[in-house]
């Protein structure tokens, strides 16, 4: 059973996928290693604190999401984390306080 829902999560629904990151800006290349890793976060999810972002997407896009930003950081120096919060993530995410988020699934208005 465990494994059926595993499949279930990585290979079928979207999933919220929550990424963070700690970039070293002690160098002119350290800032601009940190622009390119927000700038690349805010193309796939919604920037919830400084350095961190939820995203919305199935096991390809993460995967792919994933190794754009393995590749702009410095590993002796930064680091990324994700976490996979699955397809039923609006139960698992509680907010107080400023900067409400929204939901990323309804539709945009332009």
């Amino acid at each position: 059973m465990v494994i059926l829902i595993h499949i279930r999560l990585f290979f079928g629904d979207k999933m919220l996928m929550l990424i963070t990151y700690d970039v070293n800006t002690e160098t002119p290349e350290g800032k601009q290693r940190l622009r390119r890793v927000a700038k690349k976060c805010v193309n796939y999810g919604q920037r919830v604190q400084n350095s961190v972002f939820e995203c919305i997407m199935d096991s390809a896009l993460s995967y792919k999401v994933k190794n754009e930003l393995i590749k702009l950081i410095d590993k002796e120096k930064d680091s990324l984390r994700f976490y996979y919060l699955g397809n039923n993530y609006k139960t698992k995410v509680d907010h107080y306080g400023a900067k409400r988020s929204f939901d990323v699934t309804d539709p945009l208005i332009v």
